[in-house]
């Protein structure tokens, strides 16, 4: 199981994710970040800086 939470990317962010793989959390985190924080480019600047928040648990 992996997690991720926006806060440790988007300061004062509160939501957080969880999935079975990446992928997972990835399709979760590109919809919140539009919805929620008007973010429709996902740069590969922004993929790394998730990818390096997500953790096992």
């Amino acid at each position: 199981m992996k997690t991720f939470a926006c806060g440790d990317v988007i300061p004062g962010c509160g939501a957080s994710f969880s999935a079975t793989d990446e992928d997972g959390i990835f399709s979760q985190v590109a919809g919140h970040a539009a919805a929620d924080h008007g973010v429709t480019d996902i740069t590969p600047e922004l993929v790394a800086a998730v990818r390096s928040h997500i953790h096992s648990i």
